[in-house]
């Protein structure tokens, strides 16, 4: 790798994750991933690696734009955590799947180089609206 820093290899291997996805580029995903890949939906369901690459490799979602950004990398030797914003222009089944959300990779490097051994999805919006006052004075 030509890359000096965990960062800039994180960074890097960003840039070819967004690059397949976004491709629907399937045995790059797969090289890109280790056989245990879970990915934890901003709707909090669960896909396996076959399953996550099966919605590309039928078409159900295209990912037309996607970016990864405000990246946070933490390195732990082996592994690493990357906290960032993750922002798409997407359909699933022709519906709009757009959003931005927080995303958590769980990266694992073996020889090879880093590989992606989870993802987590949260949507980023506002707090949600507190329930009113109870009892006390009005």
């Amino acid at each position: 790798m030509t890359a000096t820093s965990t960062e800039q290899q994180i960074h890097e291997f960003g840039q070819r994750w967004v690059r397949a996805e976004t491709g629907a580029d399937t045995a790059a995903l797969d090289a890109l991933s280790t056989d245990d890949f879970t990915l934890v939906g901003p709707l909090g369901f669960v896909l396996d690696k076959s399953q996550w690459l099966h919605r590309y490799r039928s078409g159900d979602l295209v990912t037309e734009h996607l970016v990864w950004d405000e990246v946070a990398v933490r390195d732990y030797g082996t592994a690493a955590l990357a906290v960032g914003r993750h922002t798409q222009r997407a359909s699933f089944r022709g519906n709009p799947a757009n959003g931005s959300f927080r995303s958590t990779h769980v990266l694992i490097r073996d020889e090879d180089g880093w590989r992606l051994a989870g993802i987590q999805l949260s949507p980023i919006g506002g707090p949600p609206p507190f329930p009113p006052p109870t009892g006390g004075r009005s």
